[in-house]
């Protein structure tokens, strides 16, 4: 069950987090592996590529901004040139900045919608083609709770961006079906990753400490509760499955208080 192999699962934001998360148990799951980073990301992603050949995978990493569509496109013909095909993209690269409203100018509007919902459609689209001429493919993306449905404030190009997905999704699913193709996300409540640690622009430790004790199970969410996630809707017996975003919160949406 949720096994993938012979496939290959191309990741973007692989260098930490839910990503490299993401990149060990796909490669658990068989899958080799094309890990798309940024250089202006602070993390290596040399360890995450060290553990999936460790797992006997073979891996793939590429240098890649999801703002430029020719480097999205480099990305995908470099990973169709070393394992000649294409059956899982995870849309999971991603920014948060935090801006009251009424300071957000046209530049860091569209500057975070670039990377969080342009950067997503992206990379669906340049593997695409691909996965028409197989007539198989999985494409997944990284919402979150903040968006698809509550809202953050001093956030809001962030949950533009974030609501955008889900719409995205459920366009995408409907056109692309036929082919053999589905679409999904999977919208994350508070998981403990370097993004949510940020003190500047997220909750920082102070604040991830606090909201734990608001999640019904007693915990913030771990990469791999997103990861595993991901691993279900990426197997064959998701098949059945299409244009949905999935809420993992640790139940703290179903709670008034």
């Amino acid at each position: 069950m949720f096994r993938l192999d012979g496939r290959v699962a191309l990741l973007t934001g692989a260098a930490s987090g839910i990503g490299a998360a993401t990149a060990r148990i796909f490669a658990d799951a068989g899958a080799d592996m094309v890990l798309g980073w940024y250089s202006g990301d602070p993390h290596d992603v040399k360890p995450v590529v060290r553990e999936v050949e460790s797992r006997g995978r073979r891996c793939l990493a590429v240098e890649v901004d999801v703002t430029q569509t020719d480097a999205v496109e480099a990305l995908v013909r470099s990973a169709l040139e070393q394992f000649e095909r294409m059956d899982v993209v995870v849309a999971n690269a991603a920014i948060a900045r935090e801006v009251p409203a009424v300071e957000l100018d046209d530049g860091r509007w569209q500057g975070l919608l670039d990377v969080d919902l342009t950067g997503v459609f992206r990379c669906f689209r340049a593997a695409l083609p691909h996965m028409i001429d197989q007539g198989y493919g999985r494409l997944l993306a990284t919402s979150s709770i903040a968006g698809s449905l509550q809202g953050w404030s001093r956030h809001v190009h962030y949950t533009t961006a974030k609501a955008g997905i889900v719409g995205l999704v459920r366009g995408l699913a409907v056109e692309v079906a036929p082919h053999g193709i589905t679409v999904n996300a999977i919208a994350p409540g508070v998981i403990v990753t370097p993004q949510s640690l940020d003190p500047v622009n997220s909750l920082g430790p102070e604040g991830v400490e606090e909201f734990a004790g608001r999640v019904p199970v007693g915990r913030n969410g771990q990469p791999d509760d997103i990861a595993y996630a991901f691993l279900y809707l990426a197997s064959e017996q998701a098949g059945f499955l299409t244009g949905q975003t999935i809420l993992i919160d640790g139940g703290v949406s179903l709670s008034l208080t």
